[in-house]
Order: structure tokens, then sequence, then C-alpha cells
């Protein structure tokens, strides 16, 4: 009999997998992609919703969005995840073409939607933030990817001043001034800014479910059905009137008697006017 048995020492790194493994969590990400993105009867393994998190947790730990990095950096840190999840990890479960599999579940618009709506209502009631003031911007991200006719990088209007480039448009409308975002859309690069306003405004709407909310926006904010929508929806908007709607002639004309000095200005109950208040907190 063998009276000294040898035991095995296994190291692993710790780092912030438990940190950031656990807000994801704490989010509730893993509940919420597990019924938003239903998989086939014949998967196998920890769900999609927590491998995602998994995911999703290498990604930020490690900075590198490459799927052939993944099951390897999982086998690293197995008794880690295993630790704080309470699940049975395989490695195996986070290869390649598993992951290729996860990407084409999400790439689903109305589920997501779906998803960006019960993880918003979360998040807010989760940590009582404040839903007065949302802004929305949209930009655009290059690429040396070669557009084609049905992809979503295309030649358009380069605010990188790289028109030779193609590249993909973003709207965000995130909470202000803590910059959490809201609604996410992304659409070609050769789409115009104005029609995004409207849906994700609807989008925002949805999450934050409440009226009286101060829409903060560029000039391109300012068409007429955008501002429309906001008006019947109780909420107000804020942003710089463009010359084809006011001319610098009509505007002056409508601030001089606000600038003169026997002008008695006072807060007005119409729900077109933003109190000075909000205003000023908006401005800042």
């Amino acid at each position: 009999m063998n009276n000294n048995p040898t035991y095995a020492i296994v190291t692993e790194r710790v780092d912030d997998i438990p940190l950031l493994l656990t807000h994801l969590m704490q989010m509730g990400i893993p509940d919420l992609l597990d019924t938003h993105f239903p998989t086939h009867n014949n998967w196998e393994g920890i769900s999609l919703g927590w491998t995602t998190a998994i995911w999703l947790t290498h990604i930020l730990s490690q900075a590198d969005h490459r799927l052939n990095q993944v099951q390897d950096w999982v086998a690293k840190h197995i008794q880690t995840i295993e630790g704080i999840t309470g699940l049975t990890i395989r490695a195996s479960d986070f290869n390649n073409g598993r992951l290729a599999i996860i990407l084409r579940y999400l790439n689903i618009d109305d589920s997501w939607q779906e998803y960006e709506q019960e993880q918003g209502k979360l998040l807010l009631r989760v940590y009582e933030l404040s839903t007065d003031i949302v802004r929305l911007d949209a930009t655009t991200a290059s690429s040396h990817i070669e557009p084609t006719e049905e992809g979503l990088f295309q030649l358009g209007h380069s605010k990188d001043h790289r028109p030779d480039l193609a590249q993909v448009k973003i709207m965000l409308a995130s909470l202000d001034p803590l910059g959490l975002p809201l609604a996410l859309l992304v659409v070609e690069g050769n789409e115009a800014d104005d029609p995004l306003y409207e849906p994700a405004i609807k989008q925002v709407s949805s999450s934050i479910n409440r009226k009286g909310v101060l829409y903060v926006g560029d000039c391109k904010m300012a068409a007429n059905s955008s501002r429309t929508g906001i008006e019947e929806a109780n909420d107000y908007y804020l942003m710089p009137l463009p010359a084809t709607i006011v001319t610098k002639e009509g505007l002056d004309i409508d601030l001089k008697p606000v600038c003169s000095p026997t002008q008695t200005l006072e807060p007005t109950a119409v729900k077109k006017t933003v109190n000075r208040f909000r205003l000023q907190k908006a401005l800042n």
C-alpha cells in the first residue's frame, strides 16, 4: 500500500474573471439570452446564454474577440469558471464551430430587440438610474472590408474623412449623464442619419416605459416626423434647428423678445417647453 499518495496541483490565474463574470450574471445575461434565443433540441453542453456570458468574459478580460482563442482560455480557467457559475464546464463547448453557431442564433433582429428591451428594464430597475435625459447620436466605423451589394459595409458619407473605405453606421441612444446604452441600431454605411432616430426612440421608450423624457440630439433629429413622434408620446426634445427649418433671420426675430432686457421669462406648462433646470442640465 502506498502510504504517501501524490496529489496533482493545478494552478490557475484568476485575474479579473470573477468580477467580470459575476457582473454579467447579475445583469441576467445568461437567462435573458436563453429566453430570447432558444436553441434546437439537440443542443448539448451548457446553454447558449451561459456560453455567451463566458465568451464575453474572455473578450473583456483578454481584449481579444478572436473565436480561435476562447477554447484554450477556458481550458486554463475551468476551475475558476466552475466555481463562479456552479456549472460543469467543458472546454470543447467553446470551439470555433460552436461559437459560430451562437453568432447565427444571435443574428435575429426581432429577437435581439426584445432582448435589449428586457435587458434595459432589468438594469434600470436594479440600479434605480435616472431616465430624465436620453442622448442620441449616430457615428460610422470604417474598415478595409470590400463592400458587397448585400453587406452592411458600404461606401457613404464618411465622418472619419475616409470616403475610400467601406463603413457601417451606428445609432446609439444612452442615458445622460451616465452614458449607459439603451438602444443600438446598426445599418448599412450609406444610410442617412435622419431615419434612425425614430426607431431608436421607440426602443428606448419600450425599455424605460415612462413619459416626460428629454431626448437630446443634433440637427438631424429635427425632422418633422421625429419631433412629431416625440410630442405625441408626451416627451420633450432638444436640438439645434437646421437652416432648412428656420433661417437666421427668422431665428433672430424669435429670439429678439427673449434677449430684450425688458422681457420677463416665465416657465410655462406647455408640454413642448422644457423647464430651465432640465434645459441647463442637458446643455451641461
